[in-house]
Formats: structure tokens, C-alpha cells, sequence
């Protein structure tokens, strides 16, 4: 994160990470949805030194905080992103949103969504680098056995990879969509019902967080499973006896006490 991009006054990818944080917050506070929220500023480190704002301190001691960021340490992703996790349900087993046997109620809402700045680079721990990224699975947490993942329903995880270099880029940049990064990350992303944005441009970068604002909607993910034998198909017989009956004419009423307007070609005489 300590690494020069070619952007203006060359600032670091920490530079940029700070930059794109505060961008999002003023895109986010045009929105009257968003007077409700709440952040975290959490880090890499070891808990709970990590929790640089916490839920209480307000906008500007998180502002304040974020300024003086500096990288250090190792990328220790899993046990970061599990304790982010286990912050978030530790308040929900408090206010009791997952009711455990009683089925899941989707209007007791606490939605939640981790954003994960990164420069991409390989995971890093004190036994060296990792090729996947490991969730540890043991949590302090009480509750944590009732559920199988460390995520709840209402959860999203999105990753802001920053593929700035520090020349320009040879290539031209492609003006569609902010493709999703190529690594272990994005998989993780998808389970939560997020995704993971890379980029190598600032242009690109005002895309990512456009798209990652609107993406803060209400709504939960559900798997359909299917269940029970496929029905029999509808044979050519049976649809052509279906089609002539959804097809016959029909007579109009006709009163016992009135003549018959119909005559002998059937059709309706005037009066």
C-alpha cells in the first residue's frame, strides 16, 4: 500500500484508499437512507487495536482517524475479515435479529456491508504467503455454533483492489463496466452476494464507488432448491384438445321467455 501511482502528485495506494473512503461517504450522504448509518474503520492489525472508530464515535473522529492510517504489518486478509464478522454478530445475538428457531423474519433488518481496500498482492502471515484466502473458523462469539458460515443473510462483502501502477498504463483503459478482480477474493464476495471491483484508473475508480452505492439496497439472498420429480411433459395430443377447447365459439344466452334472435343460418337477424 506504500507504493507510488502515476496519478498527479504520485500518492501511495494508501493515498487513494483514504480517497475513495471519503469519496464514498459523500456520495452515500446524498441519500436520505443514509442518515441512519453507522461506521467502522478497522484495520489489519491485531484486536482490538484494530477498531480505529468504533460504533460509537461519530463521522469526524472516523474522518480523523482515516487521515492518520499508515500501513505496517502483514496482510493477514482471514483473520481480519473474520473479526469484522464476529463484530457485526456480536450485536445481533444482543438484539436478537437472527431468531434462532423461529424461522428467519426479513423484517428484523440489520444490514451490513464490509469494504475491503487492498492493493492485491499476495496474503502474508507470520508462517509466509498464502495462496487462498482462509477464514478462521473459531470464534469467542456465543451463538457462533448455530450458524455454519461466519456471514449472516443480510451481509455483503465488496473488495476495492487497487491495480494502480506507477507508470502510466500503455494500454487504453476500457470504457465498460469495472471488470471484478482475478483472485480468491472475489469468490468470497459472491458467496455474501457482493463482488470486488479492480481498477487502474481514477475514472475507473469514480465508476467503482458509483456502482457500489447503488448496490446498498435492502434485500436478501435466498438459494431455491429444487425439490420432488420433474411434471410430465404435455404431449402433442392433449395440446391440440386443450387448444380446441380454449378455442370453441361460444352461443349467446338467449331468454326462455323471448323469441330466438338467431335464424336458420345462424346468424343474428336484426330487430
Amino acid at each position: 500500500m506504500n507504493q507510488r501511482t502515476y496519478l498527479g502528485a504520485r500518492p501511495t495506494l494508501l493515498d487513494v484508499g483514504k480517497d475513495a473512503v471519503e469519496r464514498f461517504i459523500k456520495i452515500r450522504q446524498r441519500d436520505s437512507a443514509s442518515r441512519g448509518d453507522r461506521y467502522m474503520l478497522l484495520t489489519f492489525g491485531d484486536p482490538p487495536g484494530n477498531i480505529k472508530a468504533g460504533w460509537k464515535e461519530s463521522l469526524a473522529t472516523f474522518m480523523t482517524e482515516l487521515k492518520n492510517l499508515q500501513s505496517v504489518g502483514m496482510t493477514t486478509l482471514g483473520a481480519a475479515l473474520k473479526y469484522a464478522f464476529d463484530l457485526l454478530n456480536i450485536n445481533r445475538m444482543q438484539t436478537g435479529i437472527d431468531t434462532y428457531g423461529q424461522g428467519r423474519c426479513p423484517f428484523y433488518l440489520e444490514p451490513s456491508i464490509i469494504i475491503v481496500i487492498t492493493d492485491g498482492g499476495k496474503l502474508t502471515t507470520t508462517l509466509g504467503v498464502q495462496e487462498e484466502l482462509n477464514l478462521p473458523m473459531h470464534s469467542s462469539v456465543p451463538g457462533s455454533e448455530l450458524t455454519k458460515e461466519p456471514f449472516r443473510w443480510n451481509q455483503r462483502l465488496f473488495f476495492l483492489v487497487l491495480r494502480l501502477t506507477g507508470i502510466p498504463p500503455a494500454e487504453r483503459e476500457p470504457s465498460s463496466v469495472v471488470t471484478p478482480d482475478n483472485s480468491p477474493v472475489d469468490a468470497m464476495c459472491e458467496v455474501t452476494g457482493g463482488r470486488s471491483y479492480a481498477f487502474i484508473s481514477q475514472r475507473m475508480l469514480m465508476q467503482c464507488l458509483e456502482s457500489l452505492v447503488q448496490k446498498l439496497q435492502g434485500g436478501v439472498v435466498i438459494n431455491f432448491e429444487k425439490i420432488g420429480p420433474d411434471p410430465h411433459p404435455i404431449t402433442t395430443k392433449e395440446s391440440l384438445i386443450e387448444d380446441k377447447i380454449s378455442h370453441k365459439p361460444s352461443s349467446p344466452s338467449v331468454h326462455p321467455n323471448l323469441p330466438n334472435p338467431l335464424n336458420q343460418n345462424g346468424t343474428i337477424s336484426p330487430p
